[in-house]
Formats: structure tokens, sequence, C-alpha cells
């Protein structure tokens, strides 16, 4: 996550500095924090027949929630943008697979949300939900960038066939 989309948004658009993006990260995390929930001792979790509904409802363990997912969106995310950045993927198929990740991703956050109280300390449910919220803003500074500045993004030159996508 943020890996091209950060380094866009401060050395080529100035729209944040470093410090002031920390500072509204930092109390994003403090808000998150206040309202993570703390967690309940004797959990019992269901069990994994259906693990996306278990998931879901909030039956399972913050860490069999959250890692496999985190996983899997950094390496979907980073695949598609590397695969952008070297001319090998267009825009509109950029677009595609950040559409198609948009309702697993809303699954996840749901299911974070849900099973935060699943957790054994109180500041892993927080960074968990905080991290999801930043999958959010990721999308919306992805969208800002696609949006606005799409030349500094996408190879516009090699590509011919979806060139008027970068306007």
């Amino acid at each position: 996550m943020f890996i091209y989309s950060l380094s866009i948004l401060f050395n080529q658009i100035n729209l944040l500095s470093p410090a002031e993006a920390l500072f509204i990260m930092a109390g994003l995390f403090v808000i998150v924090w206040v309202l993570a929930p703390t967690p309940e001792g004797a959990f019992r979790p269901l069990s994994f027949d259906n693990y996306l509904f278990s998931c879901w409802v909030g039956g399972q363990g913050l860490s069999t929630v959250f890692w496999p997912f985190f996983g899997v969106l950094n390496a979907a995310l980073f695949s598609a943008d590397w695969l952008v950045k070297s001319g090998q993927l267009t825009v509109s198929s950029w677009d595609d697979v950040h559409f198609v990740l948009l309702l697993p991703i809303i699954w996840w956050t749901v299911s974070i949300w849900r099973c935060s109280p699943n957790a054994r300390f109180r500041w892993q449910g927080a960074g968990a939900r905080f991290i999801t919220v930043a999958v959010f803003l990721e999308y919306a500074l992805k969208l800002y960038i696609r949006a606005e500045y799409p030349r500094l993004f996408f190879n516009c030159e090699e590509l011919l066939l979806d060139y008027g996508s970068c306007f």
C-alpha cells in the first residue's frame, strides 16, 4: 500500500508534506484507538467450515482474518501498479483490478471491525481497523491521481490502445 501513490503525492503533486500526512494519520489513529473495543477474555472461534461467513459475523480471531487478506491485497495492488508502471497493463485494466478488489475490501473491512474484539491486545484491534481505513485512503488517493494526474502514474507514451484514458 502507498508504494507508488505516496511518492507521487509528496514529490510531484505537492498537495501535502510528509509531516502533514504523518500528523493526519496520527490523529486518525487516535480516533480509531478511542473507538476500538477492549478485547474479550474468553473467545471461542467458530469452525472453519464456512470461513468467510464466520469472519463476516465476527466469529474468528483477528489474526486469522487480517493477515491472509492483507497479504493478498498488497500483492494484488503492488502487482497492478508495477504492471502499469512497466507498461504491461492498460489504464482501463488497472481500473478493473481496483474495481474487482473493492467488494472483497468491503468484506474484509466489515470482518476486521467485527473481529477486532477477538484480538489479544487493544492495540492490535485498533491497528487492524486503522489499516482498513488506510486502504480506503489509498483508494481515494489513487482515484485522485487517476482523475487529475494520470500522466504522472501511467506510462501514456506506450499505451497506444488506451491513450484516451491519459487525459
